[in-house]
């Protein structure tokens, strides 16, 4: 291929060199799980529809020794998390504060609709009138007509027809629920969901809170409604390890059947990683992946920085929920 191939976009080379750079060992050396982390399903596709909630804290076994949530330390951990019902969570309904914070970011959020794909399947998408390049015959007059006045001498492609385009992405939103997340924290994450989830009503959403272990709360194309999400999430407590690895996995697999293109993941966390594997193999098998890295307490911007360069994505900061909004803009801008 030419050095100046239209198919070759500019900084591929340097992005590929970059991504191939050996790894620096973690800042923090985290626990290793003696346990799979579970993956509870709580979306209405498993029946849950928000009557479920996720409790549960550290449960050690009588083998290992029990060592303090949050230390840097080697270690291992069992931590795990029990399904129970919705009435035993202390949080019933989202409060008013989350609630207003979620309008306010939904309001301020610019996010523009993907390109069209007229490569979409037949019977697949929204029908759409398109200049004429050699596939519908289905002739749409009235725009065809208007195409003519302006261009007496016509062209192929004043011809307009209706065609079935595809116009939707397909976004995995993960949001830590670790115990670092507690607080204002969680209240600015639930609200990015809520709002985020207005915006992409149109969109295939799915949203999974994570911690040691993790929650799916929308499945790909469930189309879930903001205010039920943002309920189920605030109705699992805030706690245990923060496992990062495990949500990038859940979301590949969320993302199996979807087109590159149409794909990426979006990671809302302090990336204080410290349970499981290294994260960064997983990010880099990820169609894209951008971080809302969380500033207003401990975090970990250097791991934050590798998963965005290796998940071919970007990196925005965050200290209030108002900053929300315009880091989530700039991830759909590019």
């Amino acid at each position: 291929m030419a050095a100046d191939s239209p198919l070759r976009r500019p900084g591929d080379q340097d992005r590929r060199r970059d991504q191939s750079r050996p790894l620096k060992p973690l800042r923090r050396k985290p626990k290793t799980l003696t346990e799979e982390p579970a993956l509870r399903d709580v979306s209405p596709a498993a029946g849950a529809g928000g009557g479920m909630a996720l409790t549960g804290g550290p449960r050690t076994r009588s083998d290992q020794p029990a060592t303090a949530t949050g230390s840097g330390g080697p270690a291992t951990t069992d931590e795990r998390a029990a399904l129970t019902s919705a009435f035993d969570a202390a949080q019933s309904a989202p409060d008013p504060e989350t609630l207003r914070r979620a309008r306010e970011i939904a309001a301020r959020l610019a996010v523009p609709r993907p390109r069209r794909d007229r490569t979409a399947r037949r019977g697949r998408g929204e029908v759409a009138s398109v200049p004429y390049r050699g596939g519908s015959d289905d002739i749409d007059l009235d725009r065809t007509l208007e195409q003519l006045t302006e261009h007496p001498v016509p062209e192929d492609e004043d011809i307009v027809v209706r065609e079935r385009v595809t116009t939707t992405r397909s976004v995995v939103l993960l949001v830590d629920l670790s115990g670092s997340m507690r607080g204002e924290r969680v209240r600015t994450a639930a609200a990015a969901v809520g709002a985020l989830a207005a915006e992409l009503a149109r969109d295939n959403l799915a949203v999974i809170a994570f911690w040691s272990d993790a929650a799916v709360l929308s499945h790909l194309g469930q189309h879930v409604p903001p205010e039920r999400l943002l309920e189920s999430m605030l109705r699992i407590p805030a706690r245990g390890l923060t496992n990062v690895a495990f949500p990038l996995q859940v979301a590949r697999r969320e993302l199996g059947r979807i087109p590159a293109r149409d794909a990426r993941v979006l990671l809302l966390s302090d990336c204080v990683h410290n349970a499981g594997p290294d994260p960064r193999p997983f990010a880099a098998r990820l169609p894209r992946l951008d971080i809302l890295l969380d500033t207003t307490g401990e975090q970990d911007p250097e791991l934050a920085r590798d998963l965005a360069r290796l998940g071919r994505g970007q990196l925005r900061q965050v200290r209030t929920y108002r900053d929300v909004a315009p880091a989530l803009s700039e991830f759909f801008a590019s």
